[in-house]
């Protein structure tokens, strides 16, 4: 089920009132995620506040906040795909940033503020996509008669006496053309290529922002090249097609909209927040550092404005979520300003060996499925058997237990093991059914399992 939250038109972005409800993001998120209800809850229900406070009429529309979300569990559980398949649903910009990847300014690493400009960048690409298709039919019928031009070079001429038989051959032509009879004949187009500005800036890791708008800025001056290349219909007419969209589009209207999608519907996942904690409050050194990071990602969370190359874009209205494993340290050693600027606080359990078997089997991408659905491409039939099911779950459990609790993220480490020997000898059992049964996993997989020496390495 695809629902967009919005939809532009004059240049404003407008609510669907076909915005899922609660109930429905849950059950969405059902579909691909096992467990974990309450923070299915927290999120359908920040992602259905955002469509509440822009229906309020009023100025007290731009008082209200998001309230941002501070998932809390282990590795494995589910954390990531929640955001991820959250943005999915609301049609939304969302970048995921991992909180260890940035520092304080006037250290080495990335720039706090260009999570917002890769926010923007994603919805530039959203809204892109969205005008292409509302112009793609347009489109179409260009690219139509620049290929029967190709073809048939002469026909759109009147010099000539014979100009209706042209026209009678043009005719004939497109027709050929829309039963896919011509896909195969070579035609030589033309083809735009930007000239590339090549050059480095000097700096530090976080100029790298500004050597790409250098670039972009350069590109967009210098002139274009034109390259002939000779392909079939079906090739031309993707190239062609690309171009005639991007033609038709009107980017300053591409801009302006993103730029408001960005700041009303933008979500910003923040992975290993964790690891930006103080470990000791007596310490110094990194810990310094851990902190800055903190205060610089703080006027983001807060509201500010970050210029991009779009425009300047307001934070105010972004939806943060943040979530870290909390092995080592506590969301209270995170600094009280920041605290207070994620009120939801969700904790994440950890998977059990029945959790482990409905997430072989239920989601829409489950591993069983992908599995039997990669070994069918060699026409090869894989069946498990649920008691096999059972016992991969059973050991993922056991192997979680015993070394680092990675969650989900273990069955694939199984599996992969399990049916490695399968994989390798796959394209010699064409025509054949394998049937793999509890005995088939013991027999891969028990001596490992058992080994704590050897699974601590090998799982």
């Amino acid at each position: 089920m695809s629902k967009e939250l919005f939809s532009v038109e004059n240049d404003n972005v407008l609510f669907n009132d076909k915005q899922l409800t609660p109930k429905q993001i849950v059950v969405e998120l059902d579909r691909y995620i096992i467990a974990q209800e309450d923070a299915k809850k927290a999120v359908a229900v920040a992602l259905r506040n955002r469509w509440r406070r822009l229906r309020v009429e009023g100025e007290i529309k731009d008082e209200i906040t998001p309230k941002n979300i501070i998932m809390i569990g282990p590795t494995g559980v589910g954390k990531t795909e929640i955001a991820r398949r959250l943005a999915k649903l609301a049609a939304a910009p969302f970048v995921k940033v991992e909180a260890s990847k940035f520092t304080e300014v006037g250290y080495v690493g990335r720039d706090v503020e260009s999570i917002i400009r890769d926010l923007m960048e994603m919805s530039i690409t959203l809204v892109k996509e969205e005008e292409r298709e509302k112009v793609k039919k347009q489109a179409e019928q260009s690219v139509e008669d620049q290929l029967l031009d190709l073809l048939l070079p002469d026909s759109q001429e009147n010099t000539s006496a014979d100009t209706e038989t042209k026209q009678k051959t043009r005719e004939r032509l497109r027709q050929m053309l829309k039963e896919g009879k011509l896909e195969e004949r070579m035609v030589e187009i033309e083809v735009t290529r930007p000239m590339s500005a090549h050059f480095e800036v000097f700096g530090p890791p976080m100029m790298g922002d500004m050597e790409n708008q250098f670039r972009e800025v350069l590109g967009s001056v210098l002139p274009k090249a034109k390259d002939k290349k000779k392909l079939p219909v079906s090739d031309a007419r993707k190239l062609l097609l690309r171009e005639s969209q991007e033609e038709l589009i009107d980017q300053e209207r591409v801009s302006r909209t993103a730029l408001k999608r960005a700041e009303q519907t933008g979500i910003v996942f923040i992975d290993e927040i964790d690891k930006i904690c103080g470990r000791d409050q007596q310490s110094k050194g990194p810990d310094v550092s851990r902190e800055g990071v903190q205060r610089d990602l703080l006027p983001l969370v807060e509201g500010c404005t970050v210029t991009t190359k779009y425009g300047p874009i307001k934070t105010d209205h972004i939806l943060f979520i943040a979530s870290g494993a909390f092995h080592f340290s506590k969301p209270s050693d995170l600094m009280p300003e920041f605290q207070g600027r994620f009120p939801i606080r969700v904790e994440l359990r950890s998977l059990t060996a029945e959790h482990f078997v409905r997430i072989l089997t239920e989601p829409k991408n489950a591993l069983i499925k992908q599995y039997t659905a990669m070994l069918a491409t060699e026409n090869l039939e894989v069946e498990f058997t649920e008691d096999a099911i059972v016992e991969i779950a059973k050991l993922t459990a056991e192997v979680n237990s015993r070394t680092e609790n990675i969650g989900a993220r273990r069955l694939h480490t199984l599996l992969e093991k399990m049916l490695e020997e399968l994989s390798f000898v796959a394209d010699e059992l064409v025509g054949q059914k394998i049937t793999i049964n509890k005995a088939y996993v013991q027999e891969r997989l028990g001596d490992i399992v058992q080994d704590q020496d050897l699974s601590r390495y090998i799982l």
